[in-house]
């Protein structure tokens, strides 16, 4: 009773403070608070108990109105850090140019950020000679934050205690056609930021949207500027469009809009590549089947499979020209990983993922003695088995190879050792043996002492 007497205080008192903005009821579009996460609702309540104003933003509120389930829940308010994180105990501040809070949940961990705005001095100075804003952390108000969100459909608050969507910028009549559209100019938006083109690709691939026309237009035109993003946030970038369960068409996105070419090293690797597209186009399909079905990606594996041709071409090339197969295996792991670090930021636990499954790949020919026992007990084994099953799977590898794997992979003891393949001969190797030290001649009877 008091929480839908407080609902009718707070829904009546927040259609009178929301200026130039539609204040629907989130019943009629089938959302309520009992959908939200615990921690999150729980951390609103107590923001606006406290006399602030607060609300689930961005994603999450998306993905409930389409009827998905968000990975997580951020919350919008006009309270200060500081304010934020004396109204809960287990709290943290952490950032440095731009503070959020992190507030602690039980297990959940709920990500509070102040209403951001704009810079009192316009984007004078702000911006470098593209237009990329270098820096604009400036705390505003409501209506200052919507409009620094990238598009429509993520610039939605819902207020869990009155169950009311404030809208600003007519994003759940966006939802409802499934169009994706920029807020503010789309060019001078893509300026400021070139990662909000790969975001847009990859919400429309993810969503099943159209691009607006107008948000459409500048994307091939705007690709290059993408070279200027600083190559963490390439990194995180690509994993998110990698990992989103969507990648394939993303990809094609990608291709269709004109933002591959130049857009990432890796990627062009990838689709200009024949030998290598259909490899990556069935790691990047399963890769979504575990992303939909909910069960967890690994990054490591992913990068290894996007660049193993670039890799392979490069070991077949030093094979054939008298170099050893490991050292040249691992001489073309190194020359690789190098060429994409200049532009794509991948760290050291991620790298070291790949090169560990690269480097087990010619220990699966080895099927004889001791060496398939060692091999299973590897860590990185089980991510080394998925990746000989994708080339098994595209042709490079010979299936019965897979299949003698699988085979011993889920058989017995006594099954293992008669699947075992007699151990190769290579020559009686002889023992060397120690060569004795000369001894002195021994006198005849008749010599002389002289």
């Amino acid at each position: 009773m008091f929480k839908k007497f407080m609902a009718r205080i707070f829904g009546r008192y927040a259609k009178t403070r929301h200026k130039n903005a539609a204040v629907l009821d989130a019943r009629k579009y089938g959302l309520r608070r009992d959908q939200i996460s615990n921690g999150s609702l729980r951390t609103v309540e107590t923001l606006q108990q406290r006399g602030y104003r607060a609300f689930i933003v961005g994603g999450a509120v998306r993905d409930l109105l389409i009827g998905e389930k968000p990975k997580d829940y951020d919350v919008a308010t006009d309270a200060m850090p500081e304010e934020v994180r004396q109204c809960f105990r287990r709290s943290r501040v952490i950032g440095r140019r731009f503070q959020i809070v992190h507030v602690l949940m039980g297990s959940e961990t709920v990500e509070v950020t102040t209403f951001r705005g704009r810079h009192p001095g316009g984007a004078k100075g702000l911006t470098d000679n593209h237009g990329r804003l270098l820096r604009d952390n400036v705390f505003g108000n409501h209506k200052e934050d919507a409009e620094r969100r990238d598009f429509t459909i993520n610039a939605l608050y819902f207020d869990p205690v009155a169950e009311t969507i404030v809208d600003y910028h007519n994003g759940v009549a966006d939802l409802k056609e499934k169009r994706l559209r920029v807020i503010g100019d789309p060019e001078t938006r893509y300026r400021e930021d070139p990662v909000r083109m790969l975001r847009a690709v990859r919400l429309a691939a993810k969503l099943g949207f159209v691009i607006d026309p107008k948000a459409q237009k500048p994307l091939r035109g705007l690709a290059p500027l993408i070279e200027n993003v600083p190559s963490a946030r390439l990194v995180d970038e690509t994993l998110k469009l990698l990992m989103s369960g969507h990648a394939v068409e993303s990809l094609e996105r990608l291709r269709a809009e004109g933002l591959h070419g130049g857009l990432l090293p890796l990627l062009d690797i990838v689709l200009d590549n024949p030998r290598s597209e259909r490899f990556v186009r069935q790691a990047l399909q399963g890769t979504d089947r575990r992303v939909r079905e909910r069960k967890p990606v690994s990054s490591g594996f992913l990068f290894a499979a996007l660049l193993w041709h670039d890799v392979l071409d490069q070991w077949e090339t030093l094979r054939d020209s008298g170099e050893l197969p490991m050292p040249s295996l691992f001489l073309s792991m190194d020359s690789a990983l190098a060429r994409q670090g200049e532009k794509l930021a991948i760290t050291r636990r991620i790298a070291g993922d790949i090169r560990e499954i690269w480097s087990l790949q010619p220990r699966f020919e080895q099927r004889a003695g001791k060496r398939p026992y060692g091999l299973l007990e590897h860590p990185r084994f089980r991510a080394a088995y998925d990746f000989l099953l994708l080339r098994v799977e595209s042709g490079e590898a010979p299936a019965e190879l897979g299949q003698w794997w699988t085979e011993f992979l889920d058989a017995g003891a006594s099954e293992r050792a008669a699947m075992l393949l007699p151990a190769e001969t290579r020559g009686t190797r002889r023992r060397r043996r120690r060569r004795a030290a000369p001894s002195a001649p021994l006198e005849s009877a008749d010599s002389t002492t002289i």
